[in-house]
């Protein structure tokens, strides 16, 4: 007769253990009358362990941020500036909603958490400031040379944010349910609509106004007009 012997699972990552332990006790407990030292002694392990990992109790239900920060500057550095810097932040910021697609069901709980806890709430939004930065200081360089760089580099880049962040917290509230990609990119899509500038001339933006369509028609100081008239008349929809 033979016999077998089960391999012990393995055990989690120091650090993933202590965000379980963290959010089970903050389910149960809640988070203010939840401790770091409680948070250690359930995960088996030592204070200064927990500190290796994270500075503050805060941090650890943030635990992925850093990394995507980390990702998305470097991400903005590696472009060419060849493309349009619209869509470079835009593609930019869907690395923000890839971290968080990782793993939905801890997406939606650290949701809940943050609604339910001011200072998770304010924490959170220090962390959507230094997206914010991100995109912009990039904007900032790639507009260097116009007069008003700076303003459409803050400006486009406080869009994306809220763009982005309006389509996630959607997401989030439907408990993880639906396309948050498709989601994403239909907000996106507003923003590039509006600041995207084709290199060769003009952009033309329409939108209904009482029943009527208004066509608004915003070129270069340098397209020709040929290009003019054949994007009016494409967004008039005659050949």
């Amino acid at each position: 007769m033979s016999t077998s012997s089960a391999v012990p699972a393995a055990k989690p990552p120091m650090r993933d253990a202590l965000v379980d332990a963290a959010f089970r006790l903050f389910l149960e407990r809640g988070y203010d009358r939840t401790t770091v030292d409680d948070i250690v002694a359930l995960a088996g392990v030592g204070r200064r362990s927990f500190f290796r990992y994270f500075p503050s109790k805060e941090d650890v239900v943030f635990p992925d941020h850093e990394r995507c920060l980390a990702d998305m500057t470097a991400f903005l550095a590696a472009g060419d500036n060849a493309g349009d810097p619209v869509e470079r932040v835009c593609d930019a910021a869907r690395l923000v909603l890839r971290m968080y697609a990782e793993n939905p069901a801890f997406s939606v709980r650290r949701y809940r958490l943050t609604k339910q806890v001011p200072g998770l709430r304010a924490y959170e939004l220090s962390v959507v400031r230094r997206y914010e930065r991100a995109l912009a200081g990039h904007l900032r360089e790639r507009y260097a040379g116009r007069p008003d760089g700076t303003l459409r580099a803050d400006v486009i880049a406080a869009a994306v944010v809220a763009a982005h962040n309006n389509a996630l917290r959607s997401w989030l509230r439907s408990d993880g349910a639906g396309d948050a990609d498709a989601a994403v990119d239909h907000a996106l899509g507003c923003v590039r609509a509006a600041f995207a500038e084709p290199a060769d001339g003009a952009v033309v933006r329409g939108a209904p106004a009482g029943g009527e369509d208004v066509v608004v028609v915003v070129a270069r100081r340098d397209a020709p007009l040929w290009r003019v008239v054949r994007e009016f008349e494409a967004a008039l929809g005659r050949p």
